[in-house]
């Protein structure tokens, strides 16, 4: 997810419910720059450079 090795799970007593809910949606943006980056490598730049 782009973050430390125990970020989330190295917090003593914080449980399994408890950690996915301090991640929430943070591991969205890297997902997203991945997606960018898989379908740019299919299909091109999307603007023609010059």
């Amino acid at each position: 997810m782009g973050l430390p090795d125990g970020h989330v799970t190295g917090v003593p007593g914080l449980g399994r419910p408890a950690q996915l809910h301090a991640l929430g949606n943070g591991v969205v943006p890297q997902q997203a720059a991945y997606a960018l980056r898989l379908l740019l490598d299919r299909t091109g730049p999307l603007l023609p450079s010059g």
